[in-house]
């Protein structure tokens, strides 16, 4: 019974991590050469009144895009990594912000956190097939 559950989820799982790669690339891509001007300035972080975005390194600029990321699907929340991102950002209200600024933030981050979700479950999968095999 487990075996023929691992032989139509393993497929399944594999395809699912391709497509958040997918997303992830098509999004970060479309993102980081066409629209992160427009994001930065209609999501005006603080840490952008500090310093321009071109001083950040690359893990500053992208908890800057987590930040943006959280604000807009997460915002009612107050714990933990949640609440800083609230905390950083009242002034972002998510019903507001244009879908041409929201789309490329939804697929980068979504495709990275449901790919290692995805990811995750291949790697339990095969360890299931192998186990059972």
């Amino acid at each position: 019974m487990l075996s023929t559950f691992v032989h139509y989820a393993l497929p399944f799982s594999a395809t699912l991590l391709v497509a958040c790669a997918f997303a992830c690339l098509v999004s970060g891509l479309y993102l980081f050469l066409f629209n992160l001007r427009k994001t930065n300035q209609a999501l005006k972080h603080p840490y952008l009144e500090k310093y321009s975005w071109e001083q950040l390194p690359l893990s500053l600029k992208m908890g800057i895009l987590l930040d943006y990321f959280i604000r807009l699907n997460f915002s009612n929340s107050r714990g933990w990594i949640f609440g800083q991102a609230n905390t950083l950002l009242p002034h972002v209200k998510a019903d507001t912000v244009p879908l041409s600024v929201k789309w490329p933030l939804m697929g980068f981050w979504g495709g990275c956190l449901l790919g290692i979700i995805s990811m995750l479950s291949v790697w339990a999968l095969i360890g299931l097939q192998t186990a059972l095999a």
